[in-house]
């Protein structure tokens, strides 16, 4: 199968949207699948960070709104969206990874996405078993040195609590404690399982078995991406 130190596979040329729970995997997958196509991985964070940094229009708006703790309006993010989209790079399509979180974002992303013009999306929906998330999630350890990350039920540490490579302490950051991952995947059902829905009847909309491991979901991931192309 295709991995992630191949060579690219073909153009994408089209957008590309993951979209699953927390712990699912579709951060790895969606950076695996651009490195392999080479496309950008986009996020709004990155746009937002690079609008700052350049003192954009954008940016000067959107940099009192961070710096407040707020949601930066739609408004803003779209038209960071817009602007990064219509960039060369992003010519022979692009990955979102965590964008769109609701529908109104949809909306205004395939009006841009026609515009632009690159038609309408394809949505890779993530299918993982709560309990297996729940799994990942609260058996993952970050090492405070370094920042590999571990777990302890499915990549184990040569030495329990230490990381292989620096000996740093491995630590379980407080959003992994199990009591807030269920509140994350609730708060997932409410405001992103509306998206699901509103793509499956789009017609655009894929669901990948992500219970394997990451090249397992990989061979899936880019076997829906050839068909659809």
């Amino acid at each position: 199968m295709a991995s992630a130190g191949s060579t690219a596979v073909g153009p994408l040329r089209r957008a590309v949207i993951f979209l699953g729970p927390p712990g699912a995997g579709k951060g790895t997958q969606a950076q695996e699948v651009a490195r392999l196509y080479q496309v950008p991985h986009l996020s709004t964070g990155d746009m937002f960070r690079d609008h700052v940094s350049r003192g954009s229009p954008l940016g000067l708006q959107a940099k009192p709104i961070m710096e407040r703790g707020e949601l930066v309006p739609d408004e803003i993010v779209l038209g960071m969206v817009e602007e990064r989209i219509a960039r060369p790079d992003c010519s022979n399509g692009f990955v979102f990874d965590g964008f769109p979180r609701t529908l109104a974002q949809a909306e205004k992303l395939g009006q841009i996405l026609a515009k632009l013009p690159f038609g309408r999306p394809l949505v890779l929906h993530f299918v993982v078993d709560q309990g297996r998330l729940l799994r990942r999630l609260t058996g993952r350890r970050t090492c405070k040195v370094g920042g590999e990350i571990y777990n302890i039920y499915d990549r184990q540490p040569k030495v329990p609590g230490r990381c292989d490579n620096d000996g740093g302490e491995l630590v379980q950051r407080p959003d992994d404690r199990e009591e807030v991952i269920r509140e994350r995947l609730a708060a997932y059902e409410r405001q992103t399982m509306p998206l699901v829905d509103y793509y499956r009847r789009q017609g655009v909309l894929k669901d990948v078995n992500g219970d394997g491991d990451v090249p397992t979901v990989l061979q899936s991931v880019v076997g829906l991406l050839k068909r659809a192309r």
